[in-house]
């Protein structure tokens, strides 16, 4: 059966960007938007005098064009500036078990939250509530818990840094360190791993290390979507002679050509630029066996070099000066074989031993990662492999060099620099004590998986959650439903409806907030908010839109408003604060010595950076020194014993952020309409008796660390696709059943979304389980094609899940 023989799946032949994007930008503005108010809002996404898009965390360029926004920036900013409207109305007419029944994408394509809202089970309806009477049902429901650490804070990365601040501080002086946050499930691993090995956090690099650098590798992640702004750098590096390497499992078209739809020679002549100049698609969880089989290749070629009186390829007086740990990293490298690392890699020895020469050869080298890398069992791990990489030519800590982990959320790193951590560490807490007078609790709290282990134990009774889609966002989705379904509070400060919101505890409560493209009028006037990007750089932000409904607040206003009503603390100034943020970034200068000057520098145009004490060679480690950190082995999981295993990672279409679903396409990978599929190689397929296009089911394998046993995913579509032997790949939030809450990284917890050993098998029925129905049930209203549409052109092979009108 060919693919175009599939409903909804056939092949993609042109570039990233290109045509296809204008054309995916205008089809989510008119959707959305109406043209007056799409031309003044695009004009302002990444300005200086604007405001930052809530999409990727891309830094911005020094000279701005008029048009530093990319398709799916263009889109995240439609959906949050959309002229729809989800009001008490709406609510009205729709049961919350109704609501239960549409599709993720439908629930947000009903538009902006315009009133707070509490729900009633009388009824199963969300009735209207006045701000003043959800604070106090807030503040009384945090004050009657026998304990702090039964609440749970939940920060998404869109927060800016003073509602973050604000948020850290409200928890921190109610009693709890406990904040689960999105970090958590996709760069904790980062956030573990890079202290350890360099002694900070984040990635090294800035922006201008692109146009100094000789190679660029790419290793586990998908730029044409998750962070599209990356292209022009990359496209830009390319034309300019440096290489890129990629270590992916699937080929990604933005990895392979882009079109710059701002390049008019280019859109005119329907020419592209290539980015990768070597692909290696390596099997999923080979990361570590190829890094391991790079090193052992410069291993090599050093002891030749210097066997012929050379300097050796390694960066020796880098690594005497610097580093520790390097003659364990090489006993490592000898003792592991390169029958287990081709293995593992499932690449061959000649190719990786020809992008190590490229790497030897260049004279500066930036490591991009994704959460390709971080996703695994094995995070950590892999995070500080690429650090040991990098430590042997000395690719730290200079220009054109170093290591750049690129996150998602526009301010998760932001977040985190203000406080929004589980694990503080005493010097910070020390500060908030000298700044605000008061003791905060110094042990540690909740990550994600730990809080939601609480609830479900019946540990945790509170949870609030500034944004996000918590539950659906997690692994195990089933058990976090009926762990929010089992709280006696739970609050949700949110722009658009989503599946979290109908998770009904005995009180819920829903606060509609400003969104990043609205202007936020404070006591003392137009207000601005500051987020920082991937590369330690701190901005501000303001919109200018007029807000989607009079009866919103913004995040910090409404995070003051639950603090007033639950604390009763004359040292803390909320109204202050709300009246004028700047008073609130002077808090965190007093609390981090590295904002200093905040709200003066804050008005330079692009902000400034942080500093970076890894970017200078300062190793704020234990020793003092950059640590070569040796893990045994290539890391491959147990689990894959079985010769007929295989494994699976979920990934993210091209028309989603996160959890956000803008339409059911996916257009660089061919699927349109439809997100119901699993991408497996041809082989495979054949080796199980099974072909393109037939409905399968994924089960998951079972092992003694994790929790919960087997698992499986019905009626999926097989897709015949470019992806390694032993690897198979499907969408994310949809797949995450089959990960339970104990299968991930024992270092950081990062669930591990992207190594699931999984069996796969010609279906034997609908056996989803309830978070799975939910997300499948889809009505694809852009492409007119509803749910009937769709069973029907399968052969009716599927049920008909149209959701309501």
């Amino acid at each position: 059966m060919s693919k175009q023989d599939v409903p909804g799946v056939g092949p993609y032949g042109g570039p990233a960007g290109g045509w296809g994007a204008l054309q995916a930008v205008a089809r989510a503005l008119r959707q959305q938007m109406g043209v007056a108010r799409e031309a003044k809002m695009l004009l302002k996404v990444n300005q200086p005098a604007g405001f930052d898009c809530p999409g990727c965390a891309w830094p911005d360029p020094r000279s701005t064009s008029s048009f530093e926004f990319c398709e799916n920036g263009a889109k995240a900013v439609s959906w949050e500036a959309t002229t729809k409207r989800t009001t008490p109305e709406f609510f009205a007419r729709h049961a919350v078990s109704e609501l239960w029944n549409w599709s993720d994408f439908d629930l947000e394509d009903q538009g902006r939250l315009t009133h707070p809202m509490r729900y009633d089970a009388a009824t199963d309806r969300y009735v209207p509530v006045s701000w003043e009477d959800a604070f106090v049902r807030i503040g009384t429901a945090l004050r009657a818990l026998q304990d702090p650490n039964m609440a749970e804070f939940y920060t998404s990365g869109r927060a800016s840094n003073e509602a973050a601040f604000l948020y850290q501080l409200f928890a921190r002086r109610f009693g709890t360190n406990n904040f689960p946050d999105c970090s958590n499930m996709c760069h904790e691993a980062t956030s573990v791993g890079l202290p350890e090995s360099i002694g900070v956090g984040k990635g090294t690099v800035t922006l201008a290390d692109f146009d100094h650098c000789d190679a660029i590798f790419c290793i586990g992640h998908n730029p044409g979507t998750n962070h599209p702004r990356m292209l022009a750098t990359l496209r830009a590096a390319s034309r300019r002679g440096a290489k890129i390497v990629v270590l992916n499992p699937l080929r990604e078209r933005g990895l392979e050509r882009f079109m710059s739809p701002q390049d008019p020679v280019e859109m005119v002549t329907g020419r592209s630029t290539a980015i990768a100049t070597d692909y290696l698609q390596l099997k999923i969880g080979g990361d570590v066996a190829v890094l391991k089989g790079m090193m052992k290749t410069l291993l090599a070629m050093d002891r030749a070099n210097r066997a012929a009186r050379g300097e050796g390829v390694f960066d020796r007086p880098f690594i005497d000066a610097h580093t520790a740990g390097f003659d364990e990293l090489v006993s490592d490298l000898d003792a592991t074989s390169w029958a287990d690392i081709v293995g593992t890699a499932g690449v061959s020895r000649e190719e990786i031993e020809k992008i190590a020469d490229v790497y030897a050869q260049a004279r500066a080298v930036i490591v991009c990662y994704g959460m390709g890398i971080t996703q695994h069992r094995s995070g950590t791990a892999n995070v500080q492999q690429i650090v040991n990489l990098q430590l042997l030519r000395g690719n730290l800590g200079r220009d054109g060099a170093g290591i750049c982990p690129l996150r998602g959320h526009s301010n998760v790193q932001g977040d985190r620099t203000v406080g929004i951590t589980e694990v503080p560490p005493a010097p910070f807490l020390d500060s908030l004590q000298r700044v605000f007078g008061f003791e905060p609790p110094r042990e540690h709290g909740h990550g994600a998986i730990a809080a939601i282990e609480a609830m479900r134990d019946g540990r945790s009774k509170a949870l609030i959650c500034l944004g996000g889609n918590l539950p659906v966002a997690m692994s195990d989705p089933q058990v976090c439903f009926d762990a929010i379904r089992k709280l006696d509070l739970a609050v949700h400060i949110a722009t658009k409806l989503n599946r979290s919101h109908l998770l009904a505890a005995k009180e819920t409560l829903l606060l509609p907030c400003l969104g990043r493209t609205e202007l936020d009028v404070q006591a003392g006037g137009p207000q601005s908010v500051t987020v920082e990007d991937s590369m330690s750089m701190v901005h501000a932000s303001q919109g200018s839109l007029t807000p989607a409904s009079e009866h919103l607040r913004s995040e910090p206003a409404i995070v003051a408003g639950m603090a007033k009503a639950t604390l009763d603390d004359p040292l803390l100034d909320w109204d202050g604060w709300i009246a004028d943020y700047s008073r609130i970034r002077d808090k965190i200068e007093a609390v981090f010595p590295s904002f200093e000057g905040y709200n003066e520098r804050i008005r330079e145009p692009g902000g400034f950076r942080l500093y970076n004490a890894a970017s200078a060679r300062q190793w704020n480690t234990a020793s003092g020194r950059a640590l070569f950190v040796t893990h045994k082995g290539v890391m491959e999981d147990p689990r894959l014993g079985r010769a007929d295993a295989l494994v699976l990672a979920t990934i993210r279409s091209h028309d989603q952020y996160n959890t956000t679903i803008y339409a059911l396409n996916d257009r660089y990978r061919g699927i349109t309409g439809r997100r119901d599929v699993v991408f497996v190689n041809e082989q495979d397929l054949e080796e199980r008796g099974l072909k393109h296009g037939d409905l399968v089911d994924l089960e998951t394998i079972e092992h003694a660390v994790s929790v919960g046993g087997s698992r499986r995913l019905c009626g999926l579509t097989a897709v015949a696709y470019d992806i390694p032997r032993g690897s198979v790949a499907a969408y994310y939030p949809e797949a995450n059943g089959l990960v339970s809450l104990g299968d991930n990284d024992s270092r950081s917890g990062t669930p591990s979304y992207k190594s699931i050993p999984v069996l796969l098998s010609l279906s034997q029925g609908d056996c989803l389980p309830e978070a799975a129905v939910a997300a499948w049930r889809h009505d694809d209203v852009r492409d007119n094609r509803t749910g009937a549409a769709v069973a029907a052109e399968d052969g009716g092979r599927r049920a008909d899940r149209s959701t309501p009108a």
